[in-house]
């Protein structure tokens, strides 16, 4: 089995995101994920055009592990991710931008 493949790993967290646009369900992730262990997959439907792009580009900025989309029989796409340990948090009502260790 390929660790890192979506397509093997069974999630531990699913976030639905259908019908939200990126900013949206950015917001919904960072909520469902608070608290999650390190290691824990999340698979994430998304409807947003944008989310192939701003999936990636947020776990690059976070620090979480982007899988990649997962293939499966729903009619909505699904892509996977990986919670890390230590991973750096976001603003709560924008999840978009980093919080500023400074204050």
């Amino acid at each position: 089995m390929n660790a890192t493949s979506p397509n093997t790993l069974a999630p531990g967290i699913t976030v639905d995101g259908t019908g939200l646009l990126c900013v949206t369900l950015l917001l919904r992730l960072r909520k469902e994920i608070d608290g999650a262990e390190p290691d824990t997959v999340v698979h994430v439907v998304a409807t947003d055009p944008a989310a192939p792009l701003d999936l990636p580009a947020w776990c690059h900025m976070t620090g979480h592990h982007y899988l990649g989309p997962v293939l499966n029989s729903a009619d909505a796409p699904v892509y996977a991710l990986r919670i890390a340990a230590g991973a750096r948090p976001t603003r709560a009502g924008a999840p978009w931008h980093a919080v500023d260790p400074g204050g």
